[in-house]
């Protein structure tokens, strides 16, 4: 997929429409509830007892036996930064598309 290398977006801190340059960044891992540290904090006592346990409390059933491969396309993950002030923004949803083409 093609994306132009410069856009006219709204910038939240100019608060105008102003021209944007388009870069890609890495999509970023997910942290702190990783299989290890979910472990982890059972041992510490956490997500132990009755009530709601937060973030901690029961998964859905069916993800422990319905295991899908991966996609075939990943999420870009674009960074838009105004020509104005320089501060940069994220897009709010990534798409899915197998070659972005920053052009």
């Amino acid at each position: 997929m093609k994306i132009p290398k410069k856009i006219n977006r709204y910038c939240k801190y100019c608060r105008h429409h102003t021209e944007h340059t388009v870069s890609q960044a890495k999509k970023k891992e997910r942290g702190s509830l990783k299989r290890g540290s979910l472990e982890r904090a059972k041992k510490r006592g956490l997500g132990r007892g009755y009530g709601n346990l937060g973030k901690y409390g029961s998964k859905p059933a069916i993800s422990k036996w319905k295991r899908a491969g991966a996609k075939t396309s990943k999420k870009v993950d674009l960074r838009y930064k105004c020509k104005n002030c320089g501060k940069s923004s994220v897009q709010r949803k990534g798409f899915r598309t197998k070659k972005p083409e920053i052009k």
